[in-house]
């Protein structure tokens, strides 16, 4: 008997996405200290270091976020490429704007200052790298980026405090996670023993995140919020005016990046009717919308994000809004607690401090990879009980 012909169906094999070219990523042109405004301590510990005979080979700049650690950083670097720094007539370090790193530094193709982002996982030659999720520096682009081009001698030498530079931006970012708990220890033989002339600094808002054995290996430099004077000698500068420019600057708490960021990305709009359902809710009557109106604003604010610039992560978008949301509800509850103390109200005081630590749950929850609807839904009923839901 004839065997009956079978057919095989052909299966599609979709071939990976090649690799973006790593030239299209690029970072700022270094600036100067002196455009970092109410952070003197922190520039004369770094001018100070420089002004030594040799340079620490570790750093950690931290402080909040938005307050100019990451310009700080770039112009630390640019002073200690440079060979030709040197005080200047007004007694600021300063380098020859024409010398030959100053110009490489401005055109953005000095080949021994790398800034590493969680971003350069989207160059990975790992398609798997490539695809991931943008929540963690993964290990493939430490290695890559930074263990790597350290083993190496510098493209250049030119007699600076310095011949090559990494600065890892959030480095809080840097994986702990189970599987990839190796990606901060990778580094520690580096930060102990890099190749002579090598710098390298780790920015951060979340110091704590990072391992003792790293901190331990680092010199620190504390960035604080600037004082009330600076900032609004950066709001004239900025030009910025309107009637939402108070609740940013309370908002901000002292960082022009953060007050920035609330008007040019819309943070100002959710502020109105995210105060209104709170005022709603510590009246007594429970806004039933408001666990997926927040959710949905956050969401919004997440997909334009990733509209803007297609290499952003949207599950690492929606948790930087989701986030931002949960530090506007912080912030209108701290109003709250000092409008009850104004008025000696201990009952509504309670209260406002009891749903501080619902918000302080839910960001919890998110970090723990809960859904973030699930986690606003939650979070709203907590907040129109805390005194019965603290517990949870």
């Amino acid at each position: 008997m004839a065997k009956k012909a079978t057919t095989r169906k052909k299966v599609s094999r979709k071939k990976p996405a090649e690799p973006e070219k790593l030239d299209s990523f690029e970072h700022p042109v270094p600036g100067t200290f002196g455009e970092l405004l109410g952070q003197e301590q922190a520039v004369a510990q770094l001018e100070a270091a420089l002004d030594a005979d040799r340079l620490h080979h570790a750093w950690i700049f931290h402080g909040p976020r938005g307050v100019g650690k990451f310009t700080a950083a770039l112009a630390f670097a640019a002073l200690a490429l440079d060979d030709t720094t040197a005080r200047d007539l007004s007694g600021n370090l300063a380098a020859d704007p024409e010398s030959r790193v100053q110009t490489l530094l401005h055109s953005r193709s000095h080949p021994d200052l790398h800034v590493i982002a969680k971003e350069l996982a989207r160059f990975s030659e790992d398609s798997k790298v490539r695809s991931a999720k943008l929540a963690t520096i993964p290990k493939d682009v430490i290695e890559t980026h930074l263990l790597g081009p350290a083993s190496m001698a510098a493209k250049i030498n030119v007699g600076g405090a310095a011949s090559k530079v990494f600065i890892v931006d959030e480095a809080e970012l840097l994986d702990r996670s189970a599987t990839n708990a190796s990606v901060q220890n990778s580094m520690l033989k580096t930060l102990e023993e890099p190749p002579a002339g090598t710098l390298i600094i780790l920015v951060t808002s979340s110091e704590e995140r990072l391992l003792p054995t790293i901190r331990s290996r680092c010199q620190r430099v504390r960035f604080g919020p600037i004082p009330d004077d600076a900032m609004q000698q950066w709001l004239d500068a900025e030009g910025y005016s309107g009637s939402h420019l108070d609740w940013a600057r309370r908002f901000g708490g002292g960082s022009p990046g953060i007050v920035k960021e609330a008007i040019e990305t819309g943070l100002v709009e959710w502020h109105a009717q995210v105060q209104d359902m709170m005022d709603r809710l510590v009246a007594g009557h429970f806004p039933v919308e408001m666990g997926s109106v927040i959710g949905a604003m956050v969401e919004s604010w997440a997909s334009a994000r990733v509209e803007a610039d297609k290499r952003v992560s949207k599950e690492a978008s929606n948790k930087d809004g989701a986030d931002r949301m949960l530090s506007m509800l912080g912030e209108i509850l701290r109003e709250k607690i000092a409008q009850a103390a104004a008025s000696g109200d201990e009952h509504a005081m309670e209260l406002s401090a009891q749903r501080i630590e619902v918000l302080d749950r839910a960001r919890g929850r998110l970090f723990a990879n809960v859904p973030m609807g699930m986690v606003f839904e939650a979070m709203a009923a907590e907040l129109a009980q805390p005194s019965t839901l603290s517990g949870v």
